[in-house]
């Protein structure tokens, strides 16, 4: 395999070290968290810039109008909180203060998709990236690992526009070159191939690659995306694979209603029409286990991506 890792660990983390370096880097940028400053790593940014921090408590949707009123004094806010009290219980606030009129606010959110793991279905959001998506001007970013995390934090900051940030909780391979660009917009191509893309988001793009160099044995050449950015969507680099390969399996950890899978298919029907297969949470909540558990029983490793790979080849 092109990718391999010596660590793990969670991309929450990168997140943090992101914005640690941001207390250096940017004096405009400042953080707010809704009472969850552990779980977000926002430690090292308050140890260096205490009074650009402001603990909101239990009070997300506050967090949201006021982050939209420091942005209008020239600040960057940077909101931190689980990406379902960042999305569902806030909807309306970032709607009509930070999206209607073009806030410059990040929407940083941790501990998304069923790899939440015990917590449950109740915190387990699988319909966040549709949401999002959907707010006219929002930049929706899905990071894959530790790096990458650190490295989008970083982009967004000198992004004008408002952005919502996704990442999670458990520890994963690291395998994203510390020093690789993170370009907004832009799609990456990890591995090259002709028999069938693998366009992938998040924590998939591991298993994407795991999956690809477990069917490389058997005979079968994938070439693998990561897509970090689902909107904009990286149109280019999508229809430059399929042009080629002719086939094409979406990997996520969402409901495959609303996320990337349907990004894709709605710009392949509109540009290219291909055949597709999605690896995604078939439209239902998830339940208390544990992440590799959770993953395995709503099918959305390794093996369900090898799965998706044969039934389009068959």
């Amino acid at each position: 395999m092109k990718y391999t890792y010596t660590e793990k660990k969670d991309t929450r983390s990168g997140f943090g070290a992101g914005l640690a370096e941001l207390a250096d880097k940017n004096p405009n940028v400042v953080a707010l968290c809704a009472d969850l400053i552990g779980s977000l790593k926002m430690e090292k940014f308050i140890e260096k810039a205490p009074e650009r921090f402001f603990q909101i408590g239990i009070a997300e949707a506050n967090m949201m109008g006021i982050a939209a009123g420091l942005s209008i004094t020239g600040k960057i806010p940077f909101t931190g909180t689980f990406a379902n009290f960042s999305t569902s219980r806030v909807y309306d606030q970032i709607r009509q203060s930070i999206a209607y009129s073009n806030k410059n606010v990040k929407i940083c959110a941790s501990h998304a998709g069923l790899t939440l793991g015990e917590d449950g279905a109740t915190h387990q959001v699988l319909e966040d990236i549709g949401m999002m998506k959907m707010l006219p001007g929002m930049t929706v970013i899905n990071t894959c690992d530790y790096n990458q995390t650190k490295a989008a934090t970083l982009a967004i900051a000198d992004f004008e526009g408002p952005v919502y940030l996704r990442f999670g909780r458990p520890v994963v391979p690291v395998f994203i070159p510390e020093d690789m660009p993170f370009e907004i917009g832009k799609g990456i191509l990890l591995q090259e191939g002709t028999d069938v893309t693998i366009v992938a988001t998040g924590h998939l793009v591991w298993e994407s690659l795991v999956a690809a160099d477990e069917l490389e044995k058997e005979g079968i050449s994938c070439e693998v995306i990561n897509i970090h950015t689902i909107k904009p969507l990286d149109e280019e680099i999508i229809l430059k694979s399929v042009e080629k390969t002719g086939k094409i399996v979406t990997a996520e950890e969402h409901n495959y209603l609303g996320g990337l899978g349907e990004s894709v298919a709605g710009m392949l029907a509109r540009k290219r029409p291909t055949r597709q297969e999605f690896v995604a949470v078939n439209d239902t909540f998830g339940e208390s286990a544990t992440p590799a558990e959770l993953m395995k029983k709503y099918k959305i490793d390794s093996t369900a991506v090898k799965e998706a790979v044969k039934r389009i080849l068959a």
